[in-house]
């Protein structure tokens, strides 16, 4: 079984949760014996290719004048529409990239169609052009490569899985990992969610990595639900290693966010809880590590409650770095409003700490040993939080019975619902 894969990041160039979630996926269908050709739009030659053949979108030559890829104008017209959306940034700084790279139609259909592309693999201005031309490459691709199933990963790539499969008649699996809601509650990009809903409607299986995803696939974009299931996220068990002590020159207890700073992850309830804590024990200090359109609020907020001197913006941390902040820290918090599913409790964990989680999110569907609120119960997060710091007994059971279930949360035995996902599908099981 070959299956041709698309998605926008790969480790170690990461900006979030799906390209680790890839990694592990890839190199979890590689012990089925599941063989996965990984397109990425910009490979940059440090990715680890041992589960799979990476290849590299901007190497991949696109000649619009062949007949056999004039069927695709359409689809990249309608993409041409939202051309400068960005996802993840706030309104200010999309004023600012607008102004600096203000594009014309005529422009960005010659960008698309030349014949060599060179991908940013970025979430910058230029994102939807990068999307449209990522999907005229896949056309190309799904022609030449040698593969029974296509699989593309969150809206990004959908264009694209939607494009291989019209050029090939392969079968689609798309793969929901965070849906237009999750990321902007109810102010929704109507373009992303005509890319999702479309990317749905056409693929033969959706992929969803939460219950509370799928019901939103199905009560939000009205997909059949026969032909939605979830197969919940998994931790690379190989990626951890033994972490070194680190000293600490403080005696108070450290509380860590981390994540990105956007309306999705909850800052603001993380900061309301740490105020209330503050009141009553000065002994902890609270980190908030990540970047996101939201930062610069969050900054004003901790200096407005004049909790500044107790509070730490670290800004984007990623590898080596986050075993640090995890090896520092008593306590993680996830207080995400919309959590399609969410990894990193699930690291914390594999590192000893316990973990405060919304119970807005997936990943609660499968923890039995984290605590759980509701992202706005400002009082219980806190109160959640102040236990874990306080009460020896509890922290401990936590972080024993916490790190062993996680450790039995394997992407080997996901990426087996996965492969029993694909077999139905496969041209010799087909009526």
């Amino acid at each position: 079984m070959r299956i041709l894969m698309f998605g926008w990041e790969f480790p170690p160039h990461i900006t979030g949760g799906l390209g680790t979630a890839c990694f592990g996926l890839t190199k979890g269908l590689a012990k089925h014996d599941v063989d996965v050709i990984f397109v990425v739009p910009k490979a940059y030659g440090d990715e680890s290719q041992e589960a799979v053949r990476l290849v590299n979108a901007s190497d991949v030559p696109f000649d619009f004048k062949d007949e056999n890829y004039n069927e695709y104008w359409d689809r990249i017209k309608y993409l041409e529409i939202g051309s400068n959306i960005v996802p993840y940034v706030g309104p200010e700084e999309f004023t600012t990239l607008l102004e600096k790279q203000q594009k014309t139609g005529e422009e960005y259909t010659s960008k698309v169609f030349s014949r060599d592309y060179k991908f940013s693999g970025k979430y910058g201005a230029n994102l939807m052009e990068e999307i449209s031309r990522y999907a005229l490459v896949a056309s190309a691709l799904a022609l030449k490569e040698d593969y029974d199933i296509i699989h593309a990963h969150d809206w990004l790539t959908y264009p694209a899985g939607v494009a291989a499969k019209e050029s090939s008649g392969k079968p689609l699996v798309v793969h929901m990992h965070a849906t237009e809601f999750d990321r902007t509650g109810e102010n929704v990009n109507t373009i992303v969610y005509a890319i999702e809903k479309e990317g749905m409607e056409k693929a033969d299986r959706v992929i969803t990595v939460s219950n509370l995803t799928r019901r939103t696939v199905i009560e939000k974009y009205g997909i059949d639900p026969g032909k939605v299931i979830t197969v919940h996220n998994a931790v690379d068990q190989e990626m951890f290693s033994e972490l070194e002590e680190v000293k600490r020159h403080l005696n108070e207890k450290i509380v860590t966010f981390l994540g990105r700073i956007t309306f999705q992850k909850g800052p603001e309830y993380f900061i309301e809880a740490a105020n209330k804590i503050l009141k009553k024990d000065k002994n902890v200090r609270f980190v908030m590590a990540g970047s996101g359109d939201m930062l610069n609020k969050m900054i004003k907020r901790v200096a407005k409650l004049r909790i500044a001197d107790k509070f730490h913006f670290t800004g984007f941390l990623k590898g080596a770095e986050i075993d640090r902040m995890f090896a520092l820290s008593d306590v993680f918090v996830m207080p995400s409003v919309s959590e399609p599913f969410g990894i990193v409790p699930l690291e914390a964990m594999r590192s000893s700490v316990p973990v405060v989680i919304s119970k807005q999110s997936g990943v609660a569907e499968i923890l039995e040993h984290a605590l759980k609120v509701d992202f706005w119960d400002v009082d219980a997060m806190a109160d959640s939080i102040y236990g874990l710091c306080h009460y020896e007994a509890i922290s401990k059971m936590f972080k024993k019975y916490g790190k062993k279930e996680v450790e039995n949360l394997k992407w080997e035995d996901a990426s087996l619902k996965i492969k029993n996902v694909y077999t139905p599908l496969m041209p010799s099981n087909k009526v």
